[in-house]
């Protein structure tokens, strides 16, 4: 059953309670949290401080972190410390990406590997059954509201594919260019976990109300 995990890039951070609470009520289980350092990615965002922030907001809601850092070992045991439950760091910035994922296991998160368009997953065959799930950027990394890039269907079914042929329970996190024309689509391809942040937080409809319409839409797959 695919979920929907709105991220908070897309928020109105003077109403942010207000609307992390709306999508809570809206059936939302998972917030996306985007860590940029301005360094691997060139746009900056969120430290500890929002973490701790949406935590309190919202108790027991899962809170992904996706680390879109350079040496995102640094910054594993904070994170979780202040409430992070699924943690992913990209590949391209980790050659010891094994090592990384035994230190979020050992401190008890769940690990994830981000791969930007252009990685193959192939690269992740050896630590496939290590990971709680793959976060596949379906956009360049850096920033929201881009269009999703043609043809990453087919790297989230072929994955789908891998991971079933192995029998493992791996989620696969689709992150960038989420619609309401592609959204249904992605979860038959084999997305379980799909965040998106303007598709929810950025229209004029009741923020509630979408995240359910939304979560109604992948929920079958």
């Amino acid at each position: 059953m695919a979920k929907l995990a709105p991220s908070i890039l897309s928020c109105d951070f003077s109403q942010l309670k207000e609307e992390l609470l709306a999508a809570q009520e809206g059936g939302a289980e998972i917030i996306h949290v985007d860590v940029m350092d301005g360094h691997f990615v060139p746009n900056f965002t969120f430290g500890l401080p929002i973490l701790k922030a949406v935590r309190k907001i919202l108790p027991r809601v899962v809170i992904d972190v996706h680390l879109m850092t350079d040496n995102p070992r640094l910054y594993i045991a904070d994170f979780i410390r202040e409430g992070a439950n699924m943690i992913s760091f990209h590949l391209e910035a980790s050659p010891d990406y094994s090592s990384i994922v035994d230190e979020i296991i050992k401190r008890g998160g769940k690990p994830g590997i981000a791969l930007a368009p252009g990685t193959p997953w192939q690269c992740l065959s050896p630590v496939l059954d290590r990971l709680y799930y793959v976060h596949l950027m379906t956009v360049h990394p850096g920033f929201g509201g881009q269009k999703f890039i043609s043809g990453m269907e087919n790297k989230i079914s072929s994955l789908r594919q891998e991971i079933r042929k192995r029998g493992l329970c791996t989620e696969i996190e689709i992150d960038g260019g989420v619609n309401d024309q592609n959204i249904e689509y992605l979860a038959f391809c084999g997305a379980s976990i799909i965040a998106a942040g303007s598709l929810v937080f950025a229209h004029q409809e009741d923020i509630a109300t979408r995240v359910k319409m939304l979560s109604e839409k992948i929920r079958p797959y």
